[in-house]
């Protein structure tokens, strides 16, 4: 589990390059049937996620919120990118842990390539991605542009060595997956 004061890091470092590229980025979703539409739950079978999904957006110091460690298992998806199977740029961001037990992205890193991800929408539709490729990133090298600006579903975590010492994880694993 990363620690509180990693994972605020984390996100101001996202929250600042996104400020950086500007406002656009918020608004990828162009098309109008999308406008209210939301997704509602993710469901990874071959990984055993079925979770429901949360909105999160920026806070104010323009970090991106994440979901609360409260709710491990609960996924939350980045109301600035767009809605999954709308042109732009999906985020959905989840815990790999908690202090005591694994989270709802414990697994993430165990997908493979053209394996599936589902997406289930408020207007009833459930969009399908097929995994592309999954990568493992310092959280200093995080690519914000692929991430934030290329189309796409991208599916986000913590990963790699835990630093004891700072009670962080050194890095992020995403998942990028393209429509079925």
């Amino acid at each position: 589990m990363a620690r509180p004061g990693r994972v605020v890091l984390a996100g101001a470092v996202t929250g600042i390059l996104l400020f950086a590229f500007g406002k656009g980025m918020q608004t990828n979703s162009t098309a109008p049937a999308a406008k209210n539409v939301v997704p509602k739950s993710i469901d990874i079978p071959s990984i055993d996620v079925d979770a429901s999904l949360m909105k999160l957006g920026l806070l104010k110091n323009g970090e991106v919120e994440l979901p609360p460690y409260e709710k491990p298992k609960v996924a939350g998806w980045y109301t600035g990118s767009a809605v999954p199977g709308e042109k732009g740029a999906s985020v959905i961001i989840g815990h790999v842990d908690t202090k005591t037990a694994p989270a709802v992205f414990y697994k993430l890193k165990q997908l493979r390539k053209g394996e599936s991800v589902k997406v289930e929408r408020s207007d009833g539709k459930v969009v399908e991605f097929k995994v592309d490729s999954i990568e493992q990133v310092h959280k200093d090298s995080f690519p914000t542009d692929r991430v934030y600006i290329e189309d796409g579903l991208k599916l986000v975590t913590c990963g790699g060595k835990f630093d004891y010492a700072a009670g962080e994880y050194l890095d992020n694993v995403i998942v990028y997956a393209s429509p079925v």
